[in-house]
């Protein structure tokens, strides 16, 4: 869109500032995203959820929307780790609805941001900087005593849970005796030190299943479905989708193979694991040995992270889980948001999590040995990766099309820098994923940037940085080094004045511009990074009389 089209676009949608509503020039939040009390974005979200919810519109003047920009880029953000931050910093704020929308405008290269934030969770406001705000007419003030008690004498709907709920007509001819066994076979081993394994061989399956929490007065749940149920017994389930679908891609991510898995899973999970081509590694690309053969996968990443997908899922939304087998990694992708709101925060945990999605589905996977409560099995995951010096998870948290996707790597992206994380023994788990992080070209935190900058691990401001110059001579990492930088400015307008003089007087739209230079921007930019970058230079270029627009069309000045 235009700027005038924008504009209009915002009046339409968003005619007028109120409790469900601010408008924001980034210069009037005076501390950035999280800065200074009242005066930085976390305050406004707070206040907002802590009403009925609303909008939040950075980048346009009070009073007639005109579309002024902002340049969060500064503050080592995009919309995904911006949500992240929010999450972060705002205490109970919920990660359902909350979102991000970003708009870039075609003629001035200016960006606003739209943050779109849930009412405040049932007896749960909404801190920032340790306060609950609200807004007061035009004013965002500490939230009265009067409302913080409304909000703390709310009625708790208990959420329910649905892997917990009654299947009617459901039996004990809907199981597969195998999964049965096996269920057996795990309880036995989960529950070795508390009860004698004779006694367990003496239950009946009516007991096992009440045991393991899948059986409630005599009647069986969804999660005993999920687990234990014939193939055909998930179709008393429906509309819920209980199906897991391994897809094998090529190099050009062509399906050349797929297969469908449903219950029960207790046992599918092993077919399609069988699945992977787990291979062998004796060397590294380049001729560097490992000290000892390994496989490609570490088993119990690959199996924590099924499981995961399976124990987490919201089958409410009838959508399949995703096991994508691609050259060098694996893909996973389960519906529903990320419990714990932030990777941080899960990693960070150091007790069990409070809460799950499907509480029974979870209980049981725990007693038959497929998962853990107590937070451990993402950290695992990325030591697990860590020891392997390989790149570590990457987990996409898609909170407005609730999907959480995880993708294990089984080979290095760049030996010389594996070769540092090997040689490194200081590093410490949280650097490797931050240095993992740039490596892949992710944003990570400002503070964080400046404390490897600090220690010369990166180079560059906190807008664009890479490892460092030095880092990159040691590990002879020159190579990728100029390539993550991309060339620099004067090159840069040096390619576009020339590729405009080619146009001639027809001139050319920004997008003909950026098919020219993309392949030498910033390696490990996005495409909607590059086009902001690129964006920025040409508007630069116009104020310094090298070029100009007219119309949608940029022309050398005459």
């Amino acid at each position: 869109m235009t700027s005038k089209e924008l504009q209009q676009y915002l009046l339409r949608e968003f005619p007028q500032e109120n409790a469900r509503c601010e408008w924001k020039e980034m210069k009037n939040l005076k501390n950035s995203f999280a800065g200074d009390e009242k005066d930085d974005v976390i305050s406004y979200v707070a206040a907002i959820a802590n009403m009925e919810g609303g909008h939040l519109v950075i980048g346009v003047q009070d009073k007639t929307l005109e579309i002024v920009g902002t340049d969060l880029s500064k503050f080592n953000l995009n919309a995904q780790s911006a949500i992240w931050k929010l999450l972060e910093h705002c205490t109970n704020l919920s990660s359902e609805g909350l979102s991000i929308d970003e708009y870039t405008t075609e003629d001035t290269s200016k960006t606003i941001w739209i943050i779109h934030i849930p009412k405040h969770l049932p007896r749960r406001p909404v801190y920032a900087h340790k306060k609950a705000w609200q807004r007061v007419e035009d004013s965002l003030v500490e939230m009265t005593q009067e409302r913080l008690a409304a909000i703390l004498e709310e009625p708790i709907f208990e959420a329910k849970d649905w892997s917990a709920e009654i299947v009617p007509n459901a039996t004990l001819t809907d199981l597969d005796e195998l999964a049965v066994a096996k269920a057996r076979v795990m309880f036995k081993k989960v529950h070795a030190s508390k009860i004698p394994a004779e006694e367990i061989d003496a239950w009946t399956v009516e007991e096992l299943l009440c045991n393991s929490g899948i059986m409630i007065d005599g009647k069986l749940t969804r999660a005993a479905i999920i687990l234990l149920g014939k193939p055909v017994s998930v179709f008393k389930l429906r509309p819920a989708v209980v199906e897991v679908t391994w897809t094998l891609r090529d190099e050009r991510q062509e399906v050349i193979d797929y297969e469908h898995f449903t219950a029960p899973l207790i046992l599918t999970v092993d077919q399609i694991l069988g699945k992977i081509r787990n291979l062998t590694m004796r060397e590294l690309p380049g001729g560097t040995l490992f000290p000892e053969t390994m496989k490609q996968y570490d088993d119990y990443t690959i199996r924590e992270a099924l499981h995961n997908a399976i124990a987490h899922q919201d089958y409410t939304l009838q959508q399949r889980i995703n096991f994508v087998e691609n050259p060098g990694f694996l893909y996973y992708a389960n519906g529903g948001s990320f419990i714990p709101g932030t990777l941080q925060k899960a990693l960070a945990t150091k007790g069990p999590q409070r809460h799950f999605r499907n509480e029974c589905l979870c209980r049981a996977m725990v007693n038959f040995n497929m998962i853990d409560t107590v937070s451990r099995g993402i950290k695992k995951m990325f030591n697990e990766q860590w020891k392997r010096h390989f790149p570590m998870p990457d987990y996409e948290i898609d909170a407005l099309n609730k999907e959480v996707g995880v993708k294990i790597y089984g080979n290095t992206i760049n030996e010389k820098y594996t070769k540092l994380l090997k040689e490194n023994n200081t590093l410490t788990l949280e650097d490797c994923i931050l240095l993992d992080a740039v490596q892949k070209g992710h944003r990570i935190a400002e503070e964080d940037v400046l404390a490897l900058l600090d220690r010369g691990f990166l180079e560059g401001n906190t807008s664009e940085y890479s490892i460092s110059l030095d880092i990159a001579k040691k590990t002879k990492q020159l190579p990728d080094y100029t390539r993550n930088r991309g060339l620099d400015k004067a090159k840069l307008q040096q390619m576009i004045l020339q590729y405009l003089q080619n146009a001639g007087s027809e001139g050319a739209k920004r997008d003909s511009i950026f098919a020219y230079v993309k392949d030498v921007l910033p390696y490990g930019m996005t495409n909607e990074q590059k086009l902001r970058k690129l964006g920025k230079l040409l508007v630069q270029m116009e104020e310094e009389n090298l070029i100009t627009t007219i119309g949608r069309k940029w022309q050398i000045r005459s």
